[in-house]
């Protein structure tokens, strides 16, 4: 079993190993104690590992209350938040209980989120079963919701008591959802290391993923470690985010999320070396990796519309923007943006005339 130790407010493990469902009772009691387990799952995810789960937790001594939520970003509401806070105090929950949230990044999310916010938080631990999720989402105690305005608007950050991946959950994975996770690690090769990102480009394979699992989430410790809340370094991480959230939202949001990061990267890539910020094109070596992982690098939507949604982005400030913008393979920098400029490098990016 690999594990990682992210340091924070909170110091905790990720546990990453094939199997691990199925021995997340036991994990979980090394760190908490027995006590009502409220498990939060969506309906795809439960049909799959929500009996393995329970089972694993009651043979530990835990009394798990497994609340289903419908799956996808449509779930990812303040409608959803209020309904899981209504069942953790339902249910009875107290601060020496525990929120487990069991599946992707949505789950992760909203669980983690209720977490923070009831009785002003409990503890709560995250087992992710998508790539994006183990890679990304479950690590770094960013928990969120959508508002109609936005993506990610309402939020908290609160670190987890625990994460355990379970690698062979990426098994089951849909095509679509394994290459929308390879987008943020891709992210991680771009923002830190070149090594990761020749791997990802050479094709990864997903029976084989605990090592390329470990080393994402080791640069995303990293970051954390120097920055828990986003306001300098950790800012790297959001490579590609900008443009992709803006995409995912004039998508209705029926864009994956990885989709709209390979997407983002591709725009920051080109605009980057257009506009002279950057004196080496990234952009064929990316399109070659987005290519291996199955993701798109085109955009249906037009710098104005894109312009548009991102204004509503976490990382504006006042009149300015904050955008990660690629030096080169594994490096990359924090470019302050008037908001008024967006849209021009946004076009430099998908190469319009502006």
């Amino acid at each position: 079993m690999k594990t990682v130790t992210v340091q924070a407010s909170r110091t905790y493990e990720v546990h990453i190993e094939r199997g691990l469902l199925s021995k997340c009772g036991g994990l979980i009691a090394q760190v908490r104690p027995r006590c009502t387990a409220a498990v939060v799952v969506d309906d795809a995810v439960d049909k799959l590992y929500g009996a393995r789960v329970c089972a694993s937790l009651e043979n530990a001594g835990f009394s798990p209350k497994k609340m289903v939520v419908p799956h996808g970003e449509q779930s990812k509401t303040l409608n959803t938040l209020g309904a899981i806070l209504n069942f953790l105090a339902e249910n009875g929950l107290t601060k020496s209980d525990l929120v487990v949230a069991l599946g992707g990044g949505v789950v992760g999310d909203i669980a983690g989120f209720a977490a923070a916010i009831y009785l002003r938080e409990i503890p709560f631990v995250q087992l992710p079963t998508t790539l994006t999720a183990a890679i990304d989402s479950s690590v770094g105690g960013k928990t969120a919701v959508d508002l109609p305005a936005g993506k990610n608007l309402a939020g908290a950050f609160c670190q987890p008591s625990l994460v355990v991946c379970d690698t062979a959950a990426l098994d089951s994975l849909p095509d679509r959802y394994f290459a929308d996770g390879c987008a943020e690690g891709l992210k991680y090769g771009m923002i830190a290391d070149p090594a990761l990102f020749e791997a990802f480009r050479a094709g990864v394979h997903r029976r084989d993923m605990d090592d390329i699992v470990a080393q994402c989430v080791q640069i995303k410790a990293d970051f954390v470690r120097q920055d828990e809340r986003d306001q300098g370094a950790r800012q790297l991480l959001n490579f590609g985010h900008t443009v992709g959230h803006a995409v995912e939202r004039c998508s209705g949001y029926t864009t994956p999320h990885g989709y709209g990061v390979a997407i983002g990267m591709t725009v920051m890539c080109r605009a980057a070396y257009a506009l002279g910020l950057s004196r080496v094109n990234c952009t064929p070596a990316l399109l070659e990796a987005l290519d291996a992982c199955h993701l798109p690098s085109s955009c249906p939507y037009s710098a104005s519309q894109l312009a548009q949604a991102a204004l509503q982005d976490k990382k504006r400030r006042g009149d300015e923007i904050a955008l990660i913008v690629p030096e080169e393979i594994g490096r990359c920098r924090r470019e302050i943006v008037p908001v008024n400029q967006l849209e021009r490098l946004i076009a430099a990016g998908l190469g319009e005339d502006h």
